[in-house]
This record gives structure tokens, C-alpha cells and sequence, in this order.
């Protein structure tokens, strides 16, 4: 079994116990060889030898995960109490009264906001906080009493969902929760420091975190809160693992692009998997001295470079991901690709005359591609607006009606967009998101990766052991040493990346995203 793999079948060993561990792994390799996923396979072994609950850590929660076990420790409590509401024929609990109970009231900014549920008769206490192991924190929501602030439990039967865009640890009535010697995870105190974390380690469990980062984008803007007039920072931080774009409702003096920040105790927003840093009142902001930037893993220089292409696989294995690069094949032009109508006032698409927002509209005329790209390891969609469509498709939108009006099938232009596109190799750069139907990238710049096809013939002989030992090695002196970055197709500098990331790909904010030329 390869080392992708070696940790789930460690995980197996350890909820089955008593289970032979040559028996696990061959269940589990059969699995495999039938292309089942290994989430799927860990499941469906579980189930069939009837094992213990999977024990997981705070890191490694992601959405809509049920039946799991997790210990921690309870940093905050606070006790709501409820009481039932109606609410479209139905009765769902709403919060009515607060009270706090415990060491520290909640930081997570959220106060009543907590799903609704349906079925309980009568008013009953929702307690909410903050639960913490050694590898992090994350808010939670129990139906059930809990010991005070500051006690380590075991939770049984937990659950996760996503509410307001934030994973949230789950503890219902069917849940069973047990106290745990306070020795077994570190103190209170410890596990109350807000982390301090790189930009690709920050996730939907993080609410608070600290950072050193560089300024790659900044700009201002004037919005209104609350009818008052703010000035609202905004850009891209950066680090040698990830880009992300932060928000600053106070000053930065003295911070400009190419700076270098420390952020203490900042919040994390999230919006459609993609994390954004929010610098607030409360939030440390200083420089670090000469010293300590001079030991950092990056510069300015090192982290302003266009992003290597990752494995769309890794990219499928994030919630979302902010300002990447895959690169793949075409295999499918999905349906609603081509020409569109879009809504006057909202840029929505306009289906049978009528925006499901503003009702009947005369549409503005638009295109758009929506493609399936594939790199052998995971498939991914792909939006791209009618800028990006228009370079790989190779016909401008006043092209595509002339075709459109001058043929009888009302799908000529898709089937021409298939019929070109199919196939072909791209590189594409933007923003990726994950829901139940996969994942969805909104591309921003798209090019044809010249420099990467070298790399691709020679891994194609060799698998076709059609090269001899000198003419391989021959080939593969000829490849680029920086085979990421593709001469004359950098993609988008940090001040094309814009703000309006992860918006929805049916408005015309988010199809509005410049790019390179297309080779």
C-alpha cells in the first residue's frame, strides 16, 4: 500500500481494534482496486466490521461530517435559551433570551446565530462556545448540558455543518458526552492562545488567528455601515504558502505593497470555502524587525510570482482555494455553455425572459464556457467569462450570433465550442470552491503552457519505453528548471487579482476578471 494511503489503514486498525490487520488491508485494497474513494472505503469497512466511532482531530473537521468521536477541551460556554417559533407552518427553535455562563463569553461574533431545528416541543437551552484540542479550536453548538469552561469531555456521535459559511462542531440529542482527566490535553491558558498559523493552514475551523505575511495588493474604499461613512482597507496577503485576501476596518500606517505585517489575534471570514483575514480594532498589527524578516521562509520578491500549477487533487481536497493554478485537458463542455442572456440590473442569467431576481427583463447578450478539465488526478469545473472564452474559443461574441442566427439547430454554437475545446491542454488561474456537486473554479487568466509540453513528451516516452538512457537524458536537459512558470504566460500580477473573489459565477462581477493573452 502506498503512503497516500497508509494513514487511512491506520485509522481502520485503530477504530476496529480487535479486527485482523491483514484483513483490513485486503477489504480495504479491494475497495481501492474498484475505484471506490477512500473516505468511502473507510465507511463502508467500518460498517461492515462494525467498529468503534473514528476518532478525529479539531484539524482535520470539514463539513457535513457525521458520527465521529473528538475530545477537547471547552475554552467558552455560553447557555441560550429557546423557545418554539413559527415559521412557514413548521415549529423551529429560535433564540428568545441569552445568558452567559462560564469563564469568557463567546468570541465568535456570532451571538444567536445557530441553525434552526425541527421537532422540539417546549423551550430548551442551546449551550455554544469554543472547543479546543492541541490542534486547534473550533465553535460549537450543544443540545445537551455540558461541564463548565475550562473541563476536557469526550464527545460521541458528533456532527458538523456549515452555518454562515463556518464549519461548526455539532453535539445533538443523540450525542453522548463524558468528562476526561484534565491531564490528557494541555491547559487552558495553552489551548486559548490564539494559534499562529500560515496563510495555507488557515481553514473554515479557524475564527481568530495569528500571522506574518507580505502585502502584495492594497487598496482603499469608502462603504457605509450602519449609516456611517467607513474607510475600508483592503488586498492580498501572502507567504510562502498561499495567497489570501484580507479586509481592514482600521488604519495600517506605515504598511504599504511589499511590506511585511505581523497580524495578532485577526479574524477569518469565510465565503464559498475560501478563507479571508479581516483586521479588526482588536487585531496586533506591527512590522518585524530586521532580524526576524530576514528568517522568514519568503520576500516580497519570492511570493509576487505566479502560482505553480498544483495537482487537482489537492486543489479537490481543499474547501476552496484563493488565487491558484491547474493545469489539464478538456474532456466535457457542459451545457449552458455559449451564448446567454444576463439581467440589466443584476448580471444574473436570465432563464426563459425572467431573472429569478427583478422577474421579466430584456437580457443583455453575453458568453460564457463552463468546461470539465482533468490532469489524471481529479476532474475540476471551470467557469470562464466571455473575455477568457473568447481567446479559446477563438470567435468573439458577435461571431458566435452570426453563427447562431445562420444554422437551424439552436446548439450550434455548443456543439462548436465542443467540437474545438475537447482536448484541449490548459492552463488556468483563479479561485476554487467545493459543494456536494465537486468543485468549481472560476478562472481569472488562461494560456496554453508551451513550456510544459516538453516535459509531457519526454513522461510519455518513458512510460512508452520508447527513449534510450542518452536521448532521455538528452530531452530532459532541454526542460526548463522552472517548468511552474510559463515564459510569456505569467498570468495576472497581484494587481490584476481584484477583490471581488468567489462571487456567484452567474453574476457578472464574477465573469468580469481579465487575463493573459491566449497562445
Amino acid at each position: 500500500m502506498d503512503e497516500k494511503n497508509a494513514p487511512h489503514l491506520e485509522e481502520l486498525t485503530r477504530a476496529l481494534g480487535e479486527v485482523n490487520k491483514n484483513r483490513i488491508r485486503a477489504e480495504f485494497e479491494k475497495l481501492l482496486a474498484f475505484r471506490v474513494p477512500p473516505e468511502v472505503a473507510k465507511e463502508s469497512i467500518l460498517r461492515k466490521f462494525g467498529g468503534m466511532q473514528r476518532a478525529l482531530k479539531v484539524k482535520d473537521l470539514s463539513a457535513n461530517l457525521k458520527s465521529f468521536e473528538i475530545t477537547g477541551r471547552i475554552l467558552e460556554l455560553n447557555e441560550k435559551i429557546l423557545r418554539p417559533q413559527e415559521r412557514g407552518g413548521e415549529e423551529v427553535r429560535g433564540v428568545v433570551q441569552e445568558e452567559s455562563r462560564g469563564e469568557k463569553g463567546s468570541s465568535s461574533g456570532e451571538g444567536a446565530g445557530v441553525p434552526p431545528e425541527k421537532g422540539r416541543k417546549g423551550s430548551s437551552k442551546l449551550y455554544t462556545g469554543v472547543f479546543a484540542d492541541e490542534t486547534g479550536s473550533i465553535l460549537f453548538s450543544s443540545w445537551k448540558e455540558l461541564p463548565p469552561a475550562g473541563d476536557v469531555i469526550r464527545v460521541r456521535n458528533a456532527y458538523t455543518r456549515l452555518w454562515q459559511n463556518r464549519i461548526r462542531l455539532n453535539i445533538g440529542d443523540h450525542s453522548s458526552v463524558s468528562k476526561l482527566p484534565d491531564s490528557i490535553l494541555p491547559s487552558l491558558s495553552e489551548l486559548a492562545r490564539t494559534p499562529e498559523k500560515k496563510l495555507g493552514e488557515i481553514g473554515a475551523v479557524d475564527f481568530s488567528v495569528s500571522t506574518v505575511a507580505c502585502v502584495l495588493q492594497l487598496s482603499h474604499r469608502e462603504v457605509m455601515v450602519r449609516g456611517r461613512q467607513c474607510r475600508v482597507i483592503s488586498g492580498v496577503l501572502a507567504d510562502e504558502t498561499a495567497r489570501l485576501p484580507f479586509t481592514a476596518w482600521v488604519e495600517l500606517p506605515g504598511i504599504d505593497i511589499g511590506g511585511i505585517i505581523r497580524l495578532e489575534e485577526a479574524q477569518v471570514r469565510m465565503f464559498k470555502g475560501v478563507p479571508s483575514v479581516n483586521i479588526l480594532k482588536g487585531t496586533g498589527v506591527s512590522k518585524p524587525g530586521p532580524e526576524g524578516a530576514e528568517k522568514l521562509a519568503f520576500t516580497f520578491e519570492s511570493v509576487k510570482t505566479a502560482p505553480i500549477p498544483l495537482k487537482m487533487e489537492e486543489v479537490a481536497s481543499r474547501d476552496g482555494m484563493f488565487d491558484v493554478a491547474i493545469v489539464g485537458n478538456v474532456i466535457s463542455v457542459k451545457p449552458g455553455s455559449g451564448i446567454i442572456s444576463r439581467c440589466p440590473e443584476c448580471g444574473r442569467v436570465v432563464q426563459k425572459g425572467s431573472c429569478r431576481v427583478h422577474g421579466k427583463v430584456d437580457g443583455v447578450r453575453d458568453m460564457r464556457i463552463k468546461a470539465v478539465l482533468d490532469d489524471g488526478t481529479e476532474a475540476v469545473s471551470v467557469m470562464f467569462s466571455r473575455e477568457l472564452a473568447e481567446m479559446i474559443y477563438g470567435k468573439t461574441l458577435e461571431e458566435a450570433e452570426a453563427l447562431m442566427f445562420s444554422d437551424i439547430s439552436k446548439d450550434a454554437v455548443y456543439e462548436d465550442l465542443r467540437r474545438i475545446l475537447t482536448g484541449r491542454y490548459l492552463a488556468v488561474r483563479g479561485n476554487a470552491s467545493k459543494n456536494e456537486y465537486g468543485v468549481s473554479f472560476v478562472a481569472e487568466s488562461v494560456w496554453v503552457p508551451e513550456a510544459d509540453l516538453a516535459v509531457r513528451v519526454v513522461e510519455l516516452l518513458h512510460r512508452l519505453d520508447l527513449l534510450g538512457t542518452e536521448k532521455a537524458q538528452g530531452l530532459e536537459a532541454q526542460i526548463p528548471e522552472d517548468r511552474g512558470q510559463y515564459p510569456g504566460n505569467e498570468g495576472p500580477g497581484p494587481e490584476d487579482c481584484g477583490q471581488d473573489h468567489g462571487q456567484d459565477p452567474d453574476s457578472k462581477t464574477a465573469d468580469s476578471t481579465g487575463g493573459r493573452s491566449f497562445a
